[in-house]
């Protein structure tokens, strides 16, 4: 308490506050940093955090703690604010329509699955880690330092992407509430397609609700309530409507392109369901995690999931799959059998949906890049929390500055294919993080389990990705499937059968381990599979930017973090940290 440091002002620029770290002090500094550079790699891709660093030591870089003010009720609603949005209103029509025909149900609800499986593994870690770095933090624990830089980098990548995909999406249904054509009020430019129409009022949206976000996160979950309610209403309009005015022949034929149009048509609806890991990232504003966080994130996914599949029958029964608009489906669909007033009702719903979508976005991307700030890996003045707000001001700009610069001129198909792999990537690295933390302790674990999990881990991995290369060679084979899902049958069945769980869940646990974990990485990695080339190319583009980026700077600021003398807490936080200990 003697060393407790004093509230500094919060809006200061100076280069220690971009870059404190010994190594960027000078060039001499720099180039001295830069000759180190595969000796502290080496370091870095074998460090592994611990959960009380993540949990205590990381929030003395904020200088300000997160205002505890969020329940069960808060975290439910915001998971329909999260998430249901651009994807299930604008996706949903793009995929019947392009890949997988009235089956677009059926796609629905493989990628439900495959994010019900990440949600149980969202949910242990949030309840153990209760902190705002989400998947990065809890990768970071397991996986150490370089994964978790890779869940950084997918993490900021798709809450840029996210955020204007969803602006876009916005704007189009606008129009559509005016009468007016989707692209209508777009500026026309001669730039190549799908950048050739630029779009300033996504880049309203995303200031105006970053400013609600900013301003405090309990208004923004009151404004969260009315408007999610609001789009539940019309929801149920939707489905209700629509399966009234349902013809069955419009479900044949069922699966025009065959199983591939499905599961390429589950891949990009994945993206339909980002937005859950945010509620992960408030668990540092929720009043008992460990009550909280399980009734929030499972109840109200597994409530959309259901929500999704009702939807998309809806549609895809009102409507053949070719005369589906795949900019405003529902909207159109509704005006082509006579209930012309009804696409308007469905255009503001879907406006409050994806208003909501951006809303709880802009709370929780900020909280990812606040954590990932605290580490070091971006510069430490975006992790710095508001003293009066309680929210972290210039995290938030980072990501919507980004997005609003991304929204202007980038169409959303461009941006669907990308989302979805950097989400299912994650995905995957948090099934596997948490098969590690339930069978590897450090001090408990015999070396020798170490091995075996390892081995049998990359069985798993491998054998998933060569039955996903597999499907992607040979739609129609069966032959391949004969070696690769025994060799992960058997590996994760060797995990049960022969390695002991070295650490029990404390609250609330992941069921049937390992299992879900392992199918979870197995449909993860099938599905990154049943996207398209182009889409890797664009991540592979993204990929290379981001080591270049570590190399120079991410990994010589975070060994600086590491090794420097750990910070004194300040008051607020350490006022904060005793009353969650007492309750």
């Amino acid at each position: 308490m003697g060393d407790e440091i004093q509230p500094r002002s919060y809006w200061r620029w100076s280069k220690q506050d971009f870059f404190p770290g010994d190594s960027f002090q000078n060039w001499s500094a720099y180039r001295s940093a830069l000759s180190q550079t595969f000796t502290r790699l080496k370091e870095r891709v074998a460090s592994r955090s611990e959960d009380a660093d993540e949990i205590v030591e990381l929030r003395k870089e904020s200088e300000n703690e997160m205002k505890r003010c969020l329940s069960w009720w808060d975290l439910t609603w915001f998971g329909f604010g999260s998430v249901i949005g651009a994807g299930i209103f604008v996706l949903t029509g793009q995929e019947a329509h392009e890949h997988a025909g009235p089956g677009i149900v059926l796609s629905y609800v493989a990628s439900g699955i495959s994010a019900m499986l990440s949600v149980f593994c969202y949910t242990e870690f949030a309840v153990e880690i209760p902190v705002a770095g989400g998947s990065f933090a809890y990768i970071r624990v397991e996986l150490g330092d370089f994964a978790a830089f890779i869940t950084a980098g997918n993490i900021i990548l798709g809450s840029i992407a996210g955020s204007a995909a969803v602006a876009r999406a916005w704007t189009s249904y606008f129009t559509t509430l005016l009468n007016r054509h989707p692209n209508s009020l777009r500026i026309h430019t001669n730039l190549i397609d799908g950048f050739n129409l630029l779009d300033p009022i996504a880049v309203a949206i995303l200031a105006i609700t970053s400013i609600i976000a900013i301003s405090s996160t309990r208004r923004t979950s009151y404004f969260n309530w009315i408007a999610s309610a609001v789009n539940m209403v019309v929801i149920s309009f939707v489905i209700i409507a629509g399966l009234a005015h349902a013809n069955t022949s419009n479900l044949t034929p069922f699966a025009p392109h065959g199983a591939k149009g499905i599961f390429v048509a589950a891949a990009i609806v994945y993206f339909a369901y980002g937005g859950f890991d945010n509620i992960a990232t408030m668990a540092e504003e929720t009043k008992n995690p460990s009550k909280d966080i399980p009734l929030g994130l499972l109840g109200s996914m597994s409530i959309i999931t259901v929500i999704y599949c009702l939807m998309a029958l809806s549609l895809s029964m009102m409507q053949k799959y070719t005369d589906i608009d795949p900019n405003a489906a529902y909207s159109v669909a509704f005006q082509r059998v006579g209930m012309k007033w009804a696409k308007y009702l469905v255009a503001l719903g879907a406006l409050k949906g994806m208003t909501t979508v951006l809303l709880a976005g802009a709370i929780g991307q900020a909280r990812y890049a606040t954590h990932i700030a605290r580490v070091h890996m971006i510069p430490p003045w975006f992790s710095l929390v508001h003293p009066k707000t309680g929210t972290p001001i210039n995290a938030t700009l980072l990501i919507r500055v980004a997005s609003a610069c991304i929204a202007f001129f980038s169409s959303l198909d461009v941006l669907a294919s990308l989302l979805s792999i950097s989400g299912l990537l994650i995905s995957m690295l948090m099934a596997v993080a948490l098969l590690v933390r339930r069978y590897y302790v450090r001090g408990i674990t015999p070396r020798m389990n170490l091995l075996k999990l390892s081995f049998f881990l990359l069985v798993i991995i491998v054998s998933s990705v060569g039955t996903s290369a597999y499907w992607g060679l040979d739609p129609n084979g069966w032959l391949g499937y004969t070696v690769t899902v025994p060799l992960w049958f058997l590996a994760t069945l060797a995990i049960w059968v022969l390695l002991p769980q070295d650490r029990t869940p404390k609250f609330w646990g992941v069921p049937l381990v390992p299992w879900f974990p392992s199918l979870s990485v197995a449909l993860n990695v099938f599905l990154m599979g049943s996207l398209g080339a182009q889409a890797f190319i664009r991540f592979g583009i993204c990929a290379v930017v981001m080591l270049i980026y570590y190399i120079f700077f991410g990994l010589h600021a975070t060994y600086d973090m590491a090794h420097q003398p750990k910070k004194p807490m300040t008051s607020r936080i350490l006022e904060e940290d005793m009353g969650s200990a007492r309750a």
